[in-house]
């Protein structure tokens, strides 16, 4: 059966903007868990290339030698003055990706969207249960997406979820909530202490390094 990611990426931007208008405004200020992003900045960076076009994408990816974290930060200096209620407008207007984020059949979307959303949650303290449908498919994918760094931190362990028919790898084994594993492999500290196993020492050496 094909899943149809386009729209399991559209219901994450949606959930995400439910909840960005439950926001305060300190909140909205508060860091994330992307070091150095407030959550408006790591909202900004989510919507920052929906009218780019490919064709834009890579020619502002060549201008800044082709280095993602100097391309997203100049994205981000143009979105990142727009208040909340503007962020969230644009959330809600480009629920459905488009241009570079619906790449790979929304899969890029999906997990960008996935993992930001989780970013902000976290570090405000405001756990969800995240749609197992939603989940599989970012786990699969963030393995192997650059510029994420799961495949080198999950390298020679065997990651097992323990509340998803989910698991890859060999070695040490890493079990955990499959949110956890992936929010872990992805260089997220936070979410360390969720997990365990013969492996855990080995990763969090690596995401904390």
């Amino acid at each position: 059966m094909r899943v149809d990611r386009t729209s399991l990426a559209t219901a994450e931007r949606r959930d995400l903007a439910d909840f960005l208008e439950t926001l305060t405004p300190e909140q909205w200020d508060q860091p994330s868990l992307c070091r150095g992003w407030s959550v408006r900045d790591v909202v900004a960076h989510m919507i920052s290339y929906e009218e780019v076009g490919l064709l834009g994408f890579f020619g502002r990816f060549a201008r800044q030698g082709f280095r993602f974290g100097r391309m997203n930060q100049s994205r981000l200096e143009e979105f990142g003055t727009r208040s909340p209620e503007e962020l969230v407008a644009y959330v809600r207007a480009h629920a459905k990706p488009s241009g570079p984020t619906a790449v790979a059949d929304a899969r890029i979307g999906l997990t960008d969207g996935l993992i930001h959303h989780q970013d902000i949650r976290r570090a405000l303290g405001k756990p969800r249960q995240v749609p197992a449908e939603r989940l599989l498919p970012v786990l699969g994918f963030a393995m192997f997406a650059p510029p994420l760094p799961a495949k080198q931190n999950a390298q020679a362990l065997r990651l097992v979820a323990t509340d998803l028919d989910w698991s890859r790898g060999s070695g040490e084994e890493v079990t955990g909530p499959g949110e956890a594993l992936l929010m872990a492999v992805c260089g997220r500290a936070d979410a360390l202490p969720e997990l365990s196993g013969p492996g855990l020492a080995t990763l969090e050496s690596r995401v904390r390094r």
